[in-house]
């Protein structure tokens, strides 16, 4: 008796984020997906907090009147540091006395566990919606940012075509430049290629660092068009959608709910619908799931190359599709011999090598 099919079974997804991998690779796992975790941010080292140190010495001694917070990571770690330099009551007393503006409702979050206000909250997440909040108000004034990394998102440029006086930057932690790293050069690959169903995304400086990985390897145009087109693109919300949206990548997975769990659903139903394709055979119904092909209670599991084919017959339903069309719709196969090759080792591996038909001088067909 075969195991019962799991959601996700026969599907290839990769996992981008850092932290918290591991809830969305258990979560996929364990509906039957295959996994590659592929981080594009990691937190460089802070072995020395000296320079977070001093930041935090500046911002004490300058009192801005204006405190702008973008990330609850970052204000966790800021006041970590703090604490450990024994500077935490100072900076709690200071804080206390600027008027706060955040970005977004998980470091307003963080704002409230540490028992302070926010004056106002961008609630849509993203950055240049904090600055209309400050309009007319900063003019000849001392306003720190808590940056996301070491980027101020349009802040300080906005901040000072309002006028303000002094800007203080507080950068609790950077990210490692992953653009010549190998594995995330392999992860550019796989996702031009198509060797991936789906991809998450968890924050908009992952969505940068992959653009800028595929930049740096000359492949912008393949990976746009394989998101685009072939590879599901999930989000955990629209702010780390806008630069996919930006890049020409419309087709982005965005929950309603801008939550981890919320994005593992909307993926979940929409690999287990549009992901399967089932087309009535001589044999019977045929499904391809991911990389997965299902006839007669029998299971194969195909390359990327392979599935890529037998997706490409089965939507044609029995109608003829030419060696030029497979091999436009299949840009990796080099050339006739490799995609003969590749035709031959599906056949070889499926349970009726005549469920694909020959049709000679004029390409192949799924036998219907």
């Amino acid at each position: 008796m075969s195991s019962p099919i799991t959601p996700l079974d026969g599907f290839r997804i990769a996992v981008t984020s850092d932290r918290r991998s591991n809830e969305l690779i258990e979560a996929f796992t364990r509906r039957g997906a295959e996994v590659e975790h592929v981080p594009l941010l990691k937190l460089a080292p802070l072995d020395d907090e000296a320079a977070l140190v001093e930041q935090t010495l500046r911002m004490i001694t300058l009192r801005p009147q204006f405190l702008v917070i973008c990330t609850a990571y970052g204000l966790r770690r800021w006041f970590d540091t703090a604490e450990a330099a024994g500077l935490g009551p100072r900076l709690s007393e200071v804080i206390s006395q600027c008027r706060l503006f955040v970005r977004g409702a998980k470091a307003h979050g963080a704002v409230r566990a540490l028992g302070f206000h926010a004056e106002a909250v961008a609630a849509d997440g993203i950055a240049a919606s904090v600055l209309p909040h400050l309009e007319g108000q900063v003019a000849g004034a001392t306003v720190a940012i808590q940056l996301q990394g070491d980027q101020d998102l349009g802040l300080i440029a906005g901040l000072r075509g309002m006028g303000a006086g002094s800007i203080v930057r507080i950068e609790p932690y950077r990210w490692m430049d992953s653009a010549m790293d190998p594995q995330v050069g392999k992860l550019v690959d796989g996702l031009c290629a198509a060797h991936f169903d789906a991809v998450t995304f968890t924050s908009a400086p992952s969505v940068h660092a992959l653009l800028a990985a595929a930049r740096h390897r000359n492949r912008t145009p393949a990976l746009i068009r394989s998101l685009e087109e072939r590879v599901a693109v999930a989000t955990v919300g629209p702010v780390t959608a806008s630069p996919l949206h930006q890049a020409g990548i419309i087709s982005v997975l965005v929950p309603e709910r801008h939550r981890m769990g919320a994005m593992i659903g909307q993926l979940v139903d929409h690999l287990s619908s549009l992901g399967t394709l089932t087309r009535q055979t001589v044999y019977g119904p045929c499904t391809l799931r991911g990389r997965t092909l299902s006839i007669e209670g029998q299971q194969c599991e195909l390359s990327p190359a392979q599935a890529e084919i037998m997706r490409c017959l089965m939507e044609s339903n029995g109608a003829v599709v030419s060696r030029d069309e497979l091999g436009a719709m299949l840009p990796n196969l080099t050339s006739r011999h490799v995609l003969d090759m590749s035709l031959s080792r599906l056949r070889r591996g499926l349970p009726h090598s005549d469920l694909i038909v020959t049709v000679i001088k004029r390409g192949y067909r799924l036998n219907v």
